[in-house]
């Protein structure tokens, strides 16, 4: 048998770490995310990898959460994002009421570099209406009318998405519109994704919301939640409103020298380098390949950040 290491958690430690992993807020969230959340407040307990282990060992591996794992894809390429407000996506999904076959349209637009919901709203018809409006005050609401080059808006082929009204609105905000391919169900994926998070929160109603009011409620808080609260894996597990303001440059430098105090602290628990924390780069929308990056970059002659 093994002998344990010298410098292994203490039991004490490890049902610490336990009873921090357990608590109402982390109960279901994955160690990929209560460690950097812990580190924004100061704490470091254990590396994601110790967390894992020890959860293991009290029969604590299976997906925390209501959503399935999710799937490795291989979607074409598209666009480029090196800061916020160059490229959004946007889309309509279906909210289901409580009465059978009626339904309630929640319209989002996603900024691609942040992932930060820049625009939103919920209405009881798909109307293009409804997405001009929505475009005209997500646009004053960025302030893209004082930007030299305005944003590429990525949506699919829906007829509301491409209606006249739409379209028109676009070209007086001088927006670029972007389709998906024809009969491509995954060129969009960033707003597809955003969506299945939200119907996998904890408090979508499994039975429909009650009128239109509700809906927009549920809607405001989810929206609140995901931009301030929701640290997101793609982005190094900051908020998408921090990166949207830049912020997330700080948390990930002060995230970096709490894990050279903590490994300075007991350098024998450390194998190698600390967790890496270094601000994601460009973002594409799709992405197929990395050398399509490195070519937009040295275009627009701008250095890329260590993803």
């Amino acid at each position: 048998m093994r002998a344990t290491p010298s410098h292994a958690l203490s039991e004490a430690e490890r049902a610490h770490l336990l009873a921090v992993a357990n608590a109402p807020r982390f109960a279901a969230v994955p160690p990929a995310r209560i460690v950097p959340m812990l580190a924004d407040e100061g704490v470091y307990l254990a590396s994601e990898s110790t967390f894992n282990r020890v959860l293991k060992a009290h029969g604590q591996t299976a997906h925390r959460g209501r959503a399935k794992a999710p799937k490795a894809v291989r979607p074409p390429t598209t666009h480029v994002a090196t800061a916020p407000r160059q490229v959004w996506c946007w889309d309509m999904t279906y909210l289901p009421a409580q009465v059978m076959g009626r339904w309630f349209h929640l319209y989002l637009i996603l900024d691609l570099y942040s992932r930060k919901i820049v625009g939103w709203e919920v209405h009881d018809a798909d109307h293009a209406d409804h997405a001009a409006h929505l475009v005209r005050r997500t646009a004053l609401a960025e302030g893209i009318a004082a930007m030299g080059t305005k944003p590429v808006l990525h949506g699919d082929n829906g007829s509301t998405l491409k209606a006249t009204t739409v379209l028109a609105m676009l070209n007086w905000l001088g927006v670029e519109p972007s389709y998906s391919r024809p009969r491509v169900s995954d060129d969009n994926a960033y707003a597809e994704s955003l969506f299945r998070t939200a119907k996998y929160r904890p408090e979508f109603p499994a039975k429909g919301f009650a009128d239109l009011d509700q809906a927009r409620s549920w809607a405001a808080g989810f929206v609140r939640w995901y931009n301030f609260d929701h640290r997101h894996s793609g982005i190094r597990y900051v908020s998408p409103a921090q990166r949207h303001a830049g912020d997330d440059l700080a948390i990930l430098a002060a995230r970096h020298d709490l894990y050279l105090k903590a490994r300075a602290l007991n350098p024998a628990r450390w194998s190698g380098d600390t967790r890496n924390w270094t601000p994601i780069g460009a973002v594409t929308l799709n992405p197929e390949r990395d050398s399509i990056i490195k070519t937009h970059l040295a275009g627009l002659n701008i250095q890329a950040l260590a993803a």
